[in-house]
């Protein structure tokens, strides 16, 4: 299967103070640290590759995984450096260790789905870029995706629009030559936003819902997730 970058270089602000001395990837949840459930469900999944791409206390991770053998996984690392470079820098740094294709995860997200099928999908499409959607009509976070017909028709991480039902599900499958003409700084979002604006961007709906430690609530219902409460 094709590999995963996960973005995981975040200063998680919304945590604090919790993430003050301790990265976000490295939050116990249900007696591990997130990081660990991350890797272990990739792993099930028949992933091989992963991608790290770290920054904000970034070795805290690196020390982690490598203290468990990599769980089995291929793993490379890829570091912001001096500064912050968000998520599409990120993924513009990890560029040379990537082949053309390749997942995107969110370090923050734990989704309970069949990558598999992702990637096959992907692969029947001819298209750039896929982001997973879930009609979340504002329950779990704001949505912010308008979804018809298998693809995403309008992307916008900041603003809700009231014809907006689906939200971002933490997943997406790009091509290495989207990056080509983007800044060394720049966020992942701006290139799915424009390329929903040219009706570009494929879409696979999901059904079961994501969970996320970003916020003191998603902590919660991960952790009772994970334990089986």
């Amino acid at each position: 299967m094709i590999p995963v970058v996960i973005l995981a270089g975040g200063l998680a602000t919304r945590l604090r103070p919790y993430t003050e001395t301790v990265p976000k990837a490295m939050i116990t949840i249900a007696g591990e640290p997130f990081i660990s459930h991350q890797l272990m469900y990739l792993k099930k999944q028949g992933i091989t590759n992963v991608i790290m791409c770290l920054g904000y206390l970034g070795n805290e991770i690196r020390n982690y995984i490598e203290s468990k053998d990599r769980f089995g996984l291929k793993i490379s690392y890829s570091y912001d450096g001096n500064e912050l470079v968000g998520t599409g820098g990120a993924i513009k740094k990890a560029l040379p260790l990537l082949p053309d294709m390749f997942f995107v995860l969110y370090g923050d997200s734990y989704l309970p789905i069949n990558y598999e099928t992702i990637e096959k999908y992907f692969f029947s499409k001819n298209y750039s870029a896929l982001m997973t959607v879930f009609e979340n009509n504002g329950k779990f976070d704001k949505s912010n995706v308008r979804f018809f017909n298998d693809m995403v028709l309008e992307y916008d991480k900041k603003i809700s629009k009231s014809d907006m039902r689906h939200i971002d599900y933490g997943l997406g499958v790009l091509r290495k030559s989207l990056f080509d003409d983007r800044p060394t700084k720049f966020d992942l979002a701006e290139i799915y936003s424009s390329l929903a604006a040219k009706n570009k961007l494929a879409g696979f709906e999901v059904f079961e819902r994501f969970y996320e430690i970003g916020s003191f609530n998603g902590i919660k219902d991960t952790n009772n997730f994970l334990t089986g409460n």
